[in-house]
């Protein structure tokens, strides 16, 4: 099992989108989630070079935050996409529509995703890192830090979308 150590934030505008070296279409589930700990299903669909798509599954289980938010321990393993189909039928809530564009910036990759339906409207980026300590290049279209902010958990967002947050005056 591996420990994710990543930093999240809230983009300002679009200009990643220029420079993004690909992007793919997920979306995503949690079979349970609470207490910190998520069991999840994502399906991962990916222009390749060739203007073919791949699509892959993923079933992710990930432990409770530590440091603030800034790390927790992730495993994940690849499945079937006809059990991953199935798997996300009978999800707790919502599923998660976003696409994933990754952008370099320094030694890192930025993955910036913007979020559809009910969480249209929302758009974060998140870097991993090797060390808690490590510093990255911060890309100019990056804005406020999220990290450790439980709302901008796709856990949450699946139960309690960004729509319904202006809504609350949040």
């Amino acid at each position: 099992m591996a420990l994710e150590i990543e930093r999240k934030f809230l983009v300002l505008d679009d200009s990643y989108k220029r420079e993004a070296i690909s992007s793919s279409h997920i979306r995503q589930g949690y079979i349970c989630s609470g207490h910190g700990r998520t069991v999840r299903i994502r399906m991962k669909e990916t222009c390749q070079d060739d203007g073919s798509t791949l699509l892959r599954a993923y079933l992710t289980i990930k432990g409770p935050s530590q440091d603030g938010g800034l790390s927790r321990y992730e495993f994940e393993q690849e499945i079937p996409i006809s059990d991953a189909e199935q798997m996300l039928t009978f999800c707790e809530s919502a599923i998660i529509d976003k696409r994933r564009w990754l952008v370099k910036s320094g030694s890192h990759t930025f993955e910036v995703d913007e979020f559809f339906g009910d969480n249209e409207g929302l758009v974060m980026a998140e870097v991993e890192l090797s060390d808690a300590s490590e510093t990255p290049v911060i890309p100019h279209f990056i804005g406020k830090e999220v990290t450790g902010d439980r709302r901008y958990y796709n856990g949450h967002l699946s139960r309690n979308p960004f729509r319904f947050w202006k809504a609350e005056g949040e």
